[in-house]
């Protein structure tokens, strides 16, 4: 019973440890990336998707490639972090720090469904919405992360809130709804992950810090 309770006692002492570590999983630049592809998707969007007030569907599925492809390049920096292998500790902080954000992702899912199957006359609320829950699940993250990335997470929530007071508008499909926030959003979570956590280990590694 007494070494139950002491590797108990252990179990939760690494994860307080884990929850008061920075997660350094989160790469500059595949966020970055993302960023750039939001910007890109957004100035081919009238070429491809001409009416999307008239091709909801298709506008969604366009989207959600770029959110599929942010998840993937999120995977593909925890990889790069921890290919060399990784102690348990480190695994106990990516997972809490995946399952804090995961959350936001799939809520994002299922409005996106309910929506779209329950209530398709409200479907222009769906980028303020993205908005929202990605702020939140930058919220939830945020004691594994650079205090800075609040910035980061009120302005999505901000520009949410905004296109959301615009989504009756003739404008709410317009590329830019999506393209302005993740694509200066992303960017911007890329710099400060750059500064405040990778920056230093560039500069030890060349010899400039």
């Amino acid at each position: 019973m007494e070494l139950r309770e002491a590797l108990s006692q252990i179990s939760e002492i690494r994860e307080r440890v884990a929850a008061t570590e920075r997660f350094r999983g989160y790469r500059a630049f595949p966020i970055g990336m993302t960023g750039l592809l939001a910007i890109v998707m957004a100035t081919l969007q009238p070429n491809i998707i001409s009416q999307p007030s008239e091709a909801v569907s298709a506008y969604i599925a366009y989207w959600m490639s770029a959110a599929i492809f942010g998840i993937i390049a999120a995977g593909v920096g925890i990889w790069l972090r921890h290919r060399g292998g990784v102690n348990r500790l480190s695994r106990e902080l990516t997972l809490l720090a995946v399952g804090q954000f995961m959350p936001c992702i799939i809520a994002g899912g299922f409005a996106t469904i309910v929506i779209m199957r329950f209530a398709p006359n409200h479907s222009t609320l769906l980028p303020s919405l993205w908005q929202l829950f990605f702020s939140l699940g930058i919220f939830a993250s945020c004691r594994l992360l650079p205090k800075s990335i609040l910035i980061a997470g009120v302005w999505y929530f901000s520009i949410g809130i905004w296109n959301m007071m615009r989504s009756e508008t003739s404008d709410a499909f317009s590329p830019w709804v999506m393209g302005i926030p993740f694509g200066l959003g992303q960017i911007a979570t890329a710099g400060i992950l750059y500064w405040n956590l990778e920056r230093n280990n560039h500069d030890n590694k060349t010899g400039t810090a």
